[in-house]
């Protein structure tokens, strides 16, 4: 560890574990699935907390209706009746852009078979150290830690000498309407930390990830007479057989900043429906699925590499030749995003959880989409680091280490100390 100043000791020794953990019991507590209204409630409750921590706090009702016509709107995957943007911002001695930004998103997804978990999802357990609960990990407990560090800057009495701004968002996990809001309306800053879970490493770099659907047309015919009919299914095997072969040759040469995960930019099925009547051969069936971007390709170079293929694969069939699978994009579309290259918020950031007693990170890249991308392309150069495991994220043994919230909470002090300077 460095030597501290006495203003970062004074800080440090200001976050409240208990404070931090009671907030995130809290906010786990909210079921604010996306699309719910729920999702408005995560929200409101962090915008209080934002208040009483002293945060000046613009909160606003998202123009869904724009949000569903905008060129540049990312898409959205639920329905959603009504979506709230929350910025806190701690003033600072001077005006003008924050000198950093944290990020986070309230949203969650659902719980899935709940007789999976050991206790209701949406009542926080601690135990082994950890709180459990959807969304805990991913990403509550991140918006926590920044709220915490700005709680501990507040009892220890600093101000700032540049303002540092706290964005909730909604709606990350099905394509990041919050981010593009917030960014649109006008909110920006110097940096920006994501603290999405991260394995106590730093992540530089996220791949994309498209959702698309594709529709294959079989024919029909009685179950008994099956060889006069051309089922979808068989048809669909084909093509999937073949898609399989395709995500394999877009692994060649991944970032080596992906570590040893085996699917970097991972083509999965996730939904599949076929056929209306056991007895009958399906001339129907229909899949979606999710596509993965490679750091610095163009969206539209990824849709294209996809449809070619699918093209490809048609052409080659005797039926699918003369009726070709149709190939859609749905829901969220998230394109890659980087920090660049060299740039000090990395040291930084490693420096602050190191003088916060964390281990030191290694800088690694992340498989999903996520909000780093919008707020690169608006020019903020951005990174994640935040407490939980990924691999835990939208699962029933969803849980966070008190430990790692509590680091965090100290690095994102430091760093706030460090980017915005003390008056």
């Amino acid at each position: 560890m460095a030597d501290l100043t006495a203003v970062e000791a004074r800080v440090l020794s200001a976050v409240d574990e208990q404070w931090a953990v009671e907030r995130l019991c809290e906010l786990v507590a909210v079921p604010s699935v996306g699309g719910t209204l729920a999702e408005s409630e995560a929200q409101h409750l962090v915008a209080d907390r934002l208040e009483e921590l002293g945060c000046t706090v613009d909160r606003w009702q998202i123009d869904l209706g724009e949000a569903a016509t905008a060129p540049d709107a990312p898409g959205q995957e639920v329905h959603r009746t009504e979506a709230w943007g929350v910025v806190g911002t701690v003033p600072g001695a001077g005006e003008g852009t924050p000198a950093l930004v944290f990020s986070g998103h309230t949203d969650v997804v659902p719980p899935g078979d709940r007789s999976l978990w050991a206790g209701d999802p949406f009542v926080p357990r601690l135990a082994d150290g950890s709180v459990h609960g959807r969304g805990a990990c991913d990403m509550k407990a991140g918006v926590v830690a920044a709220l915490a560090a700005v709680q501990a800057l507040r009892t220890a009495e600093v101000r700032l000498a540049r303002p540092l701004a706290v964005h909730a968002v909604v709606g990350e996990e099905d394509g990041g309407l919050g981010a593009w809001a917030t960014l649109r309306r006008g909110h920006t800053g110097d940096v920006c930390v994501i603290p999405e879970p991260t394995a106590q490493s730093v992540m530089t770099a996220h791949a994309g990830a498209l959702t698309f659907r594709l529709e294959v047309t079989g024919q029909a015919a009685h179950a008994a007479l099956r060889h006069r009919g051309v089922s979808a299914i068989e048809l669909f095997e084909h093509l999937h057989a073949g898609l399989r072969t395709f995500e394999a040759e877009r692994q060649r040469d991944a970032d080596p900043r992906f570590g040893d995960a085996p699917f970097p930019y991972g083509l999965s099925i996730g939904r599949l429906e076929a056929g209306d009547w056991a007895s009958s051969v399906p001339d129907r069936l229909v899949a979606e699925g999710r596509y993965g971007v490679r750091l610095g390709e163009p969206v539209e170079t990824a849709r294209a590499a996809l449809e070619a293929r699918l093209a490809e694969l048609c052409a080659g069939h005797p039926w699918l030749a003369g009726h070709p699978a149709r190939l859609t994009w749905i829901g969220g579309a998230f394109a890659s995003g980087q920090l660049p290259a060299e740039h000090p918020l990395l040291d930084r950031v490693r420096a602050a959880v190191v003088d916060a007693g964390g281990p030191p990170p290694p800088e690694r890249a992340l498989t999903a989409g996520t909000d780093l991308r919008l707020y690169a392309a608006a020019g903020i150069p951005t990174l994640h680091y935040g407490p939980g495991d990924l691999e835990l994220a939208h699962g029933p043994l969803e849980r966070v280490p008190v430990a790692e919230l509590v680091t965090s909470a100290r690095a994102f002090a430091l760093l706030a100390l460090r980017s915005c300077g003390v008056r």
